[in-house]
């Protein structure tokens, strides 16, 4: 193989040894069966930044995240990898772990460092390839795989992992026992290759964050490699070819553009960004589009006392959050009126049902409120005092899907078509943000992203009713003639 390579003379890398590697002793499987893995420029890119070696010639980067979208060969490059830590590297009594969420996505990665060996006469000489398991016998290295929903090995000491779609990791458990395991290495390295996710208290997002603050230089960390392909704009729009090719480092080579317009035509928003753009996301399902609610608005106007208006009522009685919002009926402009959320430190908060109670009477005093629309579930007392009162209580059950997916629908299309704005509250951007779709045969309608979710809802909740109500009472009735027969 080549000497070491130093561009300019100055920076030493294994990645010109690991391409050549590659190229020598390692074939593409797919459609481009049997012939030589020869590293497109932008992978060399990446093997030469995160094989950087310091001046004792031990790697710079001990640890790396490289994010990418779907479909860039991302399992070839990890199983290439593996294959060079196991017979290449020059460790003895190597460990080399391929690591994935789940059994069946872990053994994507080693089936295809099987075939390579398989198809290498060199390395099927060195290398003896078990169902389960590869060992190099002259090193006493072994190359395994685990998951992470395999529960833990403890007491191991890897020299390199190779983590695939770390965005699926529910529990950071694993990756931090590779972590811990690999500091008795003296030259370790622990690698995920990812796509981005939407759940922002995963340890990959949380290495995401880190690396971003690692290239913008607020963190000084040599050890940690970041390598993240995602568009520079990140409200471009989904037709943008600029953001599919700065996200889509393969575009144009073995991934093709009308891969991407099919996708684009397939996909949800938040699926396609996430997907294809390598865009994190607040959901799996986001239900608006990404940057409409932003766009709409309008912090300077304010409902004025006496204005015509709808409230929207969604409320809960422990653990969760209360949520009141106004519409005006002439401009379809949403305020919010009133928000009660459980402290985070306070596992016992209960909604304060009086002073709820005291702040409808306070918004039906100060506007000219023509229906306080909400779901009878546990406030029938309240909703029974309030009428009594005077107060224009208008019952609207959101578990019911026949009122709601239509109700779903009208807004998502008001928000689509820029007929609504509101006051750029941030809780209510926070509850719209954590909204997720559901669709079946019955309907879509929004939800949580799962049961036991922290992420609240309920101020969209409340603004999707209202808004149904709203369009109700303000749009005139169509008046059908009259039949006469003789």
């Amino acid at each position: 193989m080549s000497e070491i390579w130093t561009p300019d003379n100055e920076i030493p890398s294994e990645g010109p040894l690991f391409a050549e590697f590659c190229q020598r002793f390692l074939t593409l499987g797919g459609s481009f069966g049997g012939n030589p893995f020869v590293l497109y420029p932008w992978q060399r890119e990446i093997m030469n930044e995160l094989l950087t070696l310091r001046p004792d010639g031990l790697r710079k980067h001990k640890v790396g995240l490289v994010g990418m979208p779907r479909k860039q060969g991302k399992s070839q490059i990890a199983a290439a990898l593996a294959i060079y830590m196991l017979v290449a590297d020059g460790e003895p009594n190597a460990q080399i772990f391929s690591v994935a969420g789940a059994k069946d996505q872990a053994r994507i990665v080693f089936r295809e460092a099987k075939r390579m060996i398989q198809a290498s006469p060199e390395l099927s000489d060195i290398c003896k390839v078990y169902q389960h398991h590869i060992e190099v016998p002259k090193t006493n290295s072994v190359y395994r795989v685990l998951s992470a929903d395999g529960g833990l090995a403890q007491g191991l000491e890897p020299h390199a992992v190779i983590i695939d779609e770390l965005h699926v990791h529910k529990s950071p458990d694993l990756y931090e026992a590779m972590t811990l395991g690999s500091a008795t290495r003296r030259n370790p390295l622990i690698l995920s290759i990812t796509t981005a996710g939407f759940d922002h208290d995963t340890i990959c997002y949380h290495l995401y964050d880190y690396g971003k603050k690692v290239k913008s230089g607020e963190i000084d960390d040599p050890s940690f490699y970041f390598k993240w392909f995602e568009p520079s704009d990140p409200g471009c729009h989904l037709d943008d070819r600029d953001a599919w090719f700065e996200a889509n480092p393969a575009l144009g080579t073995f991934k093709r553009e009308e891969d991407m317009e099919a996708a684009r035509l397939q996909q949800h928003e938040s699926a396609f960004r996430r997907y294809y753009l390598n865009q994190w996301t607040e959901t799996h399902n986001a239900w608006l589009p990404h940057g409409a609610w932003d766009g709409l608005a309008k912090p300077e106007r304010t409902l004025e006392p006496g204005e015509s208006i709808i409230c929207g009522f969604d409320g809960a009685w422990r653990g969760d959050s209360t949520a009141l919002v106004g519409i005006s009926t002439d401009d379809f402009h949403v305020q919010v009126l009133g928000h009660w959320e459980r402290p985070l430190d306070d596992e016992h908060w209960r909604v304060p049902v009086d002073e709820v109670e005291q702040q409808i009477r306070e918004v039906a005093r100060k506007y000219n409120v023509r229906e306080i629309v909400l779901d009878p579930y546990r406030w029938e007392r309240s909703i029974s005092v309030l009428e009594e009162e005077g107060l224009p209580m208008v019952e609207f059950p959101t578990n019911s899907i026949g009122r709601m997916a239509p109700a779903t629908q009208a807004f998502y299309d008001a928000v689509r078509d820029q007929k609504v704005s509101h006051d750029g509250d941030p809780a209510l951007a926070r509850h719209m943000a954590n909204c997720v779709l559901k669709e079946d045969a019955r309907g879509a309608r929004v939800t949580k992203s799962n049961k036991s979710s922290e992420r609240k809802i309920d101020l969209a909740i409340a603004t999707i009713i209202a808004y149904a109500r709203t369009v109700a009472f303000v749009e005139p009735k169509v008046l059908v003639p009259r039949i006469i027969t003789f």
